[in-house]
């Protein structure tokens, strides 16, 4: 870990100055680890927790489901943006700024949120969260690596704490909406005072990482598949559109198909979809990710497949209980399909490659998050939730099993073959 500070031979010798005073009133190494986790946990809670509030927010100002699937829309499209322009930028002016940065857009957020009295205002606040969350992932996840550049605890907190706030903010949201004061307000609230919170915390952390010059470049999005991983890359793409697709209609749509299925007002059952999806899929990846990635890509394909039919079974019979059974299959594949899809392109592309490569992944990932919901919202409002679940469902479930015969036919293609060594005659161990 690099910290800038002053020589500690020139604070032996002034005890007063300002470098002193900061030793003193700094976070100490690990508990600014956990500290940073929990704010990763944070930003990711506050972008699920309008989505048990859009039916709430649809009702009270009277939008179509074309506006609710756009507010979502309009938070990826932002992330994605901000993620390609200043997802290095932390490398060149600091960690701290730009969390610092990405905590005011979010209490700015937080306030939008509490004076909206239309559409208009979820808007903005939907982008300001969009940009929070698009410079804090990188700039977070780089924290953590700074803190423990030689711990597996790092890139495993940076993987599973992002789901775990989505899952959490979707649960815990619905509760406090149905059985809270103020339902449109408390949350807002809550949250404002956390992120106060986390700028008091984030202005005892000193500088983590190292600062280096080229701010200026940093910011020109590098977008690229190395010629070596096109065909890993065209592999995974299947399994990326069918599962951040999935997820984009259960953090939009999700809560009102469980509403209609169950004919019951209460919106826990929005929640319940939510932290079922989500939830399933950070324990699920988070226990098998020391699998193989084409094995992950292919049982998390084959989970999604399953769980899109079972919906497809719920939304035909009326059934709200099979939809959480479909959800919950559904998240055994969410977070083992990406995981393996992502270090499967990963894997095949060269070092000098490999940023345009995750650049190139992450597009696709938030695109599918945001177009087929969208879309989906459209088509809702012109032919109602019902027709446009069933299609969208089977949709994602021909999509994953396509994935999977293809990711199927090739290991059955790749057993057959001979050995490199084999064929050279070094089979033998000789």
């Amino acid at each position: 870990m690099a910290i800038r500070s002053v020589s500690p031979e020139r604070d032996a010798q002034t005890p007063g100055t300002r470098a002193g005073l900061l030793r003193r009133h700094t976070l100490p190494q690990p508990v600014m680890f956990w500290v940073t986790v929990a704010l990763m946990v944070l930003f990711f809670y506050a972008s699920s927790a309008p989505t048990p509030l859009y039916g709430v927010y649809q009702a009270k100002w009277g939008f179509s489901a074309t506006t609710l699937t756009a507010v979502f829309a309009i938070y990826m499209l932002f992330l994605l943006v901000t993620l390609l322009v200043f997802g290095s930028l932390s490398d060149h002016v600091g960690r701290r700024p730009l969390i610092i940065a990405a905590v005011v857009a979010e209490v700015a957020a937080s306030v939008l949120f509490l004076v909206a009295s239309g559409a208009g205002l979820l808007f903005a606040a939907r982008a300001l969260q969009g940009i929070a969350v698009g410079a804090a992932a990188n700039t977070l996840g780089a924290v953590l690596l700074d803190l423990r550049p030689r711990s597996g605890l790092a890139p495993l907190m940076s993987s599973t704490a992002p789901v775990a706030g989505i899952a959490v903010g979707g649960l815990l949201t619905s509760v406090l909406v149905q059985y809270g004061p103020a339902p449109t307000q408390l949350v807002w609230w809550l949250l404002l005072g956390a992120f106060l919170v986390a700028f008091f915390l984030v202005a005892l952390m000193p500088e983590p990482g190292t600062i280096r010059a080229g701010a200026l470049g940093s910011m020109r999005p590098r977008v690229g598949v190395p010629r070596a991983a096109r065909g890993a890359f065209a592999r995974a793409v299947p399994a990326l559109v069918a599962m951040w697709a999935l997820g984009g209609f259960y953090l939009s749509l999700g809560p009102s198909l469980a509403a209609q299925l169950s004919g019951s007002r209460n919106l826990l059952w929005g929640g319940a979809v939510v932290f079922l999806l989500t939830g399933v899929g950070a324990v699920t990846a988070l226990a098998v990710r020391k699998a193989p990635a084409a094995a992950l890509m292919l049982g998390g394909c084959l989970a999604l497949t399953a769980g899109a039919g079972a919906t497809i079974a719920a939304i035909e019979t009326g059934d709200a209980a099979v939809v959480l059974i479909g959800t919950g299959i559904a998240g055994l594949g969410y977070g083992t399909a990406f995981t393996g899809a992502y270090r499967t392109a990963v894997a095949s592309a060269p070092a000098a490659g490999r940023a345009g490569l995750i650049a190139a992944v992450f597009i696709v990932s938030y695109l599918a998050s945001g177009l087929p919901p969208l879309i989906a919202g459209i088509t809702t409002t012109h032919y109602g939730l019902h027709a446009t679940a069933l299609v969208f469902a089977a949709a994602v479930a021909g999509l994953a099993a396509a994935a999977a015969g293809a990711l199927s036919s090739r290991r059955g293609s790749r057993a057959g073959e001979p050995r490199p060594a084999a064929r050279r005659g070094y089979g033998d161990g000789r």
